[in-house]
């Protein structure tokens, strides 16, 4: 079995001194936009390790919590897009990289004339435990016994239920850039399911990192600086985004793949992605006589679900998939097919998800529709011409 390293260790000193003196080697070129950047401190720029801007898929007055925020860079320019009736939370464990953070968090607020950033201590896999809360205790009740010890267990688990570092369904938009790629193999999934139980109904991922067009072998895997450095603990391109899907997301898309890679380490190439996915399949399949019609170009298409979608045709869908195909991010490539007679959701029959169906014309008009009608101006021109 091979030997591994101490991941949060081994990330933990890294970091600690990034936040002392600049590492360039810890991040990818990213562009900015420089506005944003004005009312940023210096010093918090240098020590900004990143491989992307996440940023710019936030919008104004949304909710948004930014996983590893490190210095702060992320959270001070969303706080500037998301203005005054927005709030931003940053969450990172590096004490180091926090306290640099909030420091400077008053300077920022004095030029932007307000403040809607904060920053809180815990793991990005775990956003239940408040770590400053835990810290609190701990120094009021020191530790020396194995009942103190279950004491703190207790009041663990007591802060986690009742006083969560993030609530259930509480930010719009979850960000991160080149973060996800530290947290060690055995946790990465918890991070996926995390994001997903942070969102509202609706609510969006839009994540920045790290990812490889090859699984990293294990040898890579024992290497610290290769681990630190954003290499060793990348998932393989497809593994990242079956990540997504597994924690109940819809809509999983590359927003962004930069061409070349940022490292290539023993043929294996490793770059930096922006990925975008959605939160919302949940509740119950409700049959309201609705259909989509996929435009196309392909011939057909295959959701999160399995269902297929045939260009051109009425696909029969429930109530929340009608909801899900007409918003973002694919209403462009969808035509709604809503009933003449809505049918309100109490007294909706269940919708059989269990296999694909076009939705008769007749289910959608009703049975006893028998119109005969000519839109106004009919097809052609003034003059008669449909040429």
């Amino acid at each position: 079995m091979v030997e591994r390293i101490n991941v949060e260790q081994t990330v933990r000193e890294r970091y600690t001194r990034g936040a002392r003196e600049p590492e360039p080697s810890l991040c990818c070129a990213v562009e900015y936009d420089r506005a944003y950047l004005e009312a940023v401190p210096r010093e918090i720029i240098e020590r900004d390790y990143g491989c992307g801007d996440p940023t710019r898929h936030i919008a104004p007055e949304e909710r948004v919590l930014d996983l590893g925020s490190g210095a702060g860079k992320l959270c001070f320019i969303a706080a500037q897009i998301v203005g005054p009736g927005g709030r931003v939370v940053g969450i990172d464990i590096n004490a180091e990289m926090l306290a640099l953070a909030r420091r400077y968090a008053p300077e920022v607020a004095a030029r932007l004339g307000y403040a809607n950033v904060e920053f809180r201590r815990g793991k990005i896999e775990d956003l239940l435990t408040d770590y400053d809360a835990v810290d609190v205790y701990l120094r009021e009740h020191p530790v020396g016994s194995a009942e103190a010890l279950a004491e703190l267990d207790s009041f663990i688990e007591r802060q986690r239920r009742t006083a969560p570092l993030v609530a259930d369904s509480s930010v719009d938009v979850v960000i991160s850039s080149c973060v996800l790629n530290l947290v060690k193999d055995s946790s990465k999934r918890l991070v996926f399911h995390e994001i997903h139980r942070v969102l509202r109904r609706g609510g969006r991922a839009v994540i920045s990192d790290i990812v490889s067009d090859e699984p990293v072998p294990d040898k890579l895997k024992t290497d610290p600086e290769l681990w630190s450095g954003c290499v060793s603990g990348a998932l393989e391109q497809g593994e990242f985004l079956k990540a997504f899907e597994e924690a109940g997301f819809y809509g999983v898309e590359i927003i962004k793949r930069d061409e070349k890679p940022w490292k290539t380490v023993e043929g294996i190439e490793f770059r930096s992605i922006t990925v975008r996915a959605y939160k919302g399949k949940e509740g119950p399949c409700l049959d309201c006589n609705q259909a989509v019609v996929y435009r196309g170009p392909w011939r057909r298409v295959e959701d999160d679900d399995g269902h297929f979608l045939i260009r051109g045709l009425p696909m029969a869908v429930c109530e929340k998939a009608f909801r899900i195909y007409t918003g973002e991010p694919y209403a462009s490539d969808i035509i709604p097919v809503a009933p003449r007679i809505e049918v309100p959701l109490a007294s909706a029959p269940a919708f059989d998800c269990s296999r694909d169906k076009i939705r008769s014309a007749r289910e959608t008009k009703g049975p006893d529709y028998h119109a005969t009608a000519v839109t106004n101006g009919g097809c052609c021109g003034p003059r008669g011409s449909c040429g």
